[in-house]
């Protein structure tokens, strides 16, 4: 008999599979609900691809719904890149995609309810004064002193509220629970509030707003999420959520009501999610939009190169559990790495060139050298490469007075030109700056292949392009936005900017294959990085790159025990 690995389950599906089998649920639902205030980041991945994958796992169903419960900061292009955000990572909802503003006329007949319960009233406290009278978390609040208002001034009251005969500010409806309580979440929370703004999705229908904490548990009984998956910030709030529910008659206890259940969010080191941060980033120009490359929205890490495939390992890695922790940014970039270096084809780059010329080189000639896409990879195949008499090589790849171990060309060293030819440096030309301009060598025509029939070693391998085949694209580097060493924000809360994250280059050399590369095409250039061709700048024949990481890892995966 064989041996089946044990797999540890999270503590949310310990949860979900005790619920299914004491018949709390017959079919697990789940949600993922964001706001459409702002582009989503990689904290957001984590809980779509959680939400998404235990449905999935537990054959269930996944909705996307959009919390549209604040047209003060919402807009359809954030609905539509969320949209795409959540498609891209392979997050499927089929045809469950559903607006909190769908809802409006079911959350104001709740409210109504609530009403006529004696469980809500109208107040016409300012928010200084509701938060005075909130009390502390040491101190009880006070009672509202408009909460004697009979039932039927509050219908009145919060029917004008509706019909737009109040200022934005005058009057909220809150809900009749515990001034007294330990939590101050229940302690006559704000349900609704008046608000003359137009909608996204209901233009000017409505002059009052649910807030999120009403709205919220309202969509789930709705739509019949049995697991409100959230992050822990919301532990406090899940009484609210069970009293929503339950008196609003969707459910008689919080045994059968859609079970809220709390995770860790995502943190990663030294980056920017604050949606206020990236916005005035966006305004002011230093980043070109929610997507920069330099940004960890997921639109940006898909601009940037990476892959669904990446992002499901990283939020695999970081695991689900109920203690609020840091990632290094470093994990995200090893996990990039792990998924392209046997998918991606290796191809030669010069970024920073200078020319190479093979003196007892055939002028005119060119040969077409076999390569391999990817030595770790033969499903990728060979491809043909043009090698002539002049080349471009990294300009760090020379010194005329090199170090010791510096194994690189240097006059009178040997080195391997890759897929190609031994070949020796023997001088080297200047402008009237000092600056080299040419690299004179010669080759050894019986070393083609990049082995010597005498069996002669060399230590050092160089990458290159043709000069006369070799084309010249845009490439772009990144660092860090903030400034890693002072840390992402300043005593004033402004970001510590890094003056060097982006660095254009103009001049770069890339094998002609390379200008095929389409949007999204990304590549391993050989001892520079991984690469990819950037979705909004490049043009049909004329890509311009992103590095998406370097090849280098200070990244590494702990032992196993």
């Amino acid at each position: 008999m064989e041996n089946e690995a044990t797999v540890s389950k999270n503590f949310i599906e310990q949860i979900i599979e005790k619920d299914l089998a004491e018949g709390h649920c017959k079919t697990v639902k789940t949600r993922f609900p964001p706001e459409p205030n702002g582009y989503l980041h990689i904290g957001h991945a984590k809980s779509i691809l959680l939400n998404y994958g235990l449905a999935k796992k537990y054959d269930g169903q996944f909705n996307l719904r959009f919390d549209d419960t604040n047209p003060t900061k919402e807009r359809l292009e954030f609905v539509e890149s969320i949209e795409a955000d959540v498609k891209w990572l392979g997050a499927d909802w089929e045809d469950r995609k559903f607006f909190a503003s769908n809802y409006f006329d079911k959350m104001y007949e709740c409210a109504v309810g609530l009403i006529k319960k004696g469980k809500a009233y109208v107040s016409d406290l300012t928010p200084d004064e509701i938060r005075e009278y909130r009390g502390t978390l040491t101190e009880p609040g006070k009672e509202d002193p408009y909460t004697k208002r009979s039932v039927e001034e509050n219908l009145d009251l919060f029917e004008r509220m509706k019909n737009g005969e109040f200022e934005d500010g005058t009057k909220v409806l809150r809900a009749r629970i515990d001034m007294s309580s330990s939590n101050i979440n229940m302690r006559d929370p704000i349900l609704y509030r008046v608000a003359h703004m137009t909608h996204h999705n209901t233009g000017d229908k409505w002059c009052v707003y649910p807030m999120y904490d009403f709205a919220h548990p309202i969509e789930d009984a709705i739509e019949g999420i049995t697991h409100s998956i959230c992050t822990l910030e919301f532990e406090d709030h899940r009484p609210l959520y069970d009293w929503v529910v339950i008196e609003c008659g969707f459910k008689n206890s919080p045994e059968e009501s859609p079970k809220q259940i709390e995770f860790a969010k995502l943190y990663l080191t030294n980056v920017v999610t604050g949606k206020r941060y990236i916005k005035r980033l966006v305004e002011d120009g230093i980043v070109d939009g929610w997507d920069d490359p330099r940004l960890v929205s997921i639109a940006a890490l898909r601009r940037r190169g990476f892959t669904p495939e990446s992002i499901q390992n990283f939020v695999d890695l970081c695991g689900i559990s109920k203690a609020n922790s840091s990632v290094d940014y470093a994990m995200l970039e090893y996990c990039i790495r792990e998924d392209l270096k046997a998918k991606r084809p290796r191809m030669m780059a010069v970024l920073d060139p200078v020319k190479v010329i093979i003196d007892n080189y055939p002028e005119g000639q060119v040969e077409y050298l076999e390569v391999d896409n990817n030595v770790e990879n033969p499903e990728l195949g060979k491809r043909k490469v043009p090698f002539t008499r002049e080349l471009y090589v990294e300009r760090d790849d020379f010194m005329e007075e090199p170090p010791k171990k510096y194994f690189r060309m240097f006059p009178g060293n040997e080195v391997r030109f890759m897929n190609a030819y031994f070949v020796k440096c023997n001088s080297c030309v200047k402008d009237e700056n000092g600056n080299v301009t040419e690299i004179h060598c010669t080759y050894d025509p019986a070393s083609k292949g990049g082995n010597s029939p005498d069996g002669r070693k060399v230590k050092g391998t160089i990458h290159w392009v043709s000069a006369e085949y070799g084309k010249q694209v845009t490439v772009r580097l990144y660092e860090n936005i903030v400034n890693e060493e002072l840390g992402v924000y300043n005593e004033d809360g402004s970001l510590n900017l890094n003056p060097n994250s982006l660095t254009v280059l103009d001049n770069c050399v890339v094998e002609p294959e390379l200008m095929n590369a389409k949007a999204y095409d990304s590549f391993q250039f050989v001892r520079n990085g991984f690469f990819c061709a950037d979705c909004k700048d490049s043009k049909e024949g004329q890509p311009v790159f992103n590095r998406i990481v370097s090849l280098k890892s200070s990244f590494k995966l702990p032992a196993a025990k």
